[in-house]
């Protein structure tokens, strides 16, 4: 048993180590998520809106969140009902491209997977003290029954996995929560996006569609 422990807490620095890594590639995936849904509501609003007199395009520096909160406003404002009627019935024949079916407006995976990656931040500074549990663990057991001073020297040449888990445990944890940090407002913003679009989605067809209807018995 104090061989399993001895053995076990020896590899609690480099499995968190590695388990950071994994993490960092995860945060790295969402980001590139994030973005290619991004451009797929961008790029979908840009062509539903082309065309349109009043039409906002923001620099090609602007971030996309901001760009896709500017094409919605567009939209809302067309279909408003004092709006202009050619711009209307521009948007009446692309309504089609608004599907709210589109895959990147499937919001609830993403969301799971980026609760977890950031959830599991937590888990480090708990790994770290673990691992220092099960060093000290590992040292009492090769000790059993030996002599005080034994006992103490095995403790200390334990010592040293015992602080670097603990260590690595706490420099994970904060490095990915600064990580965190950078990368949650775009992630955050995206799923605002993904909900605007939907309400604006259904806006638009209802609106639309109406709009159609009243032409129609004129």
């Amino acid at each position: 048993m104090s061989q399993y422990l001895s053995q076990l807490s020896g590899l609690s620095t480099f499995l968190i180590t590695v388990t950071f890594g994994a993490h960092v590639f995860f945060f790295f995936v969402l980001w590139l998520w994030s973005r290619r849904d991004l451009r797929g509501i961008a790029s979908s609003l840009d062509d539903f809106t082309r065309g349109l007199k009043h039409r906002s395009v923001l620099d090609s520096t602007g971030h996309l969140s901001d760009q896709i909160e500017a094409f919605l406003a567009d939209v809302n404002e067309t279909i408003d009902s004092k709006a202009n009627p050619a711009d209307r019935e521009v948007l009446s024949q692309r309504v089609h491209i608004l599907d709210e079916k589109r895959r990147y407006l499937n919001s609830h995976f993403f969301e799971t997977s980026y609760n977890i990656c950031r959830t599991m931040i937590e888990a480090y500074p708990l790994a770290g003290v673990l691992g220092t549990i099960l060093a000290m663990g590992a040292a009492l057991q090769l000790n059993t029954g030996s002599e005080t001073s034994s006992a103490i020297n095995s403790i200390v040449s334990h010592f040293g996995d015992a602080i670097w888990s603990t260590f690595a445990g706490l420099a994970a944890a904060i490095l990915l929560m600064f990580l965190n940090s950078i990368l949650e407002t775009s992630f955050l913003n995206l799923v605002e996006n993904r909900q605007h679009v939907r309400d604006t989605v259904v806006r638009a067809k209802r609106e639309l569609a109406f709009a159609n209807g009243g032409s129609t018995e004129q």
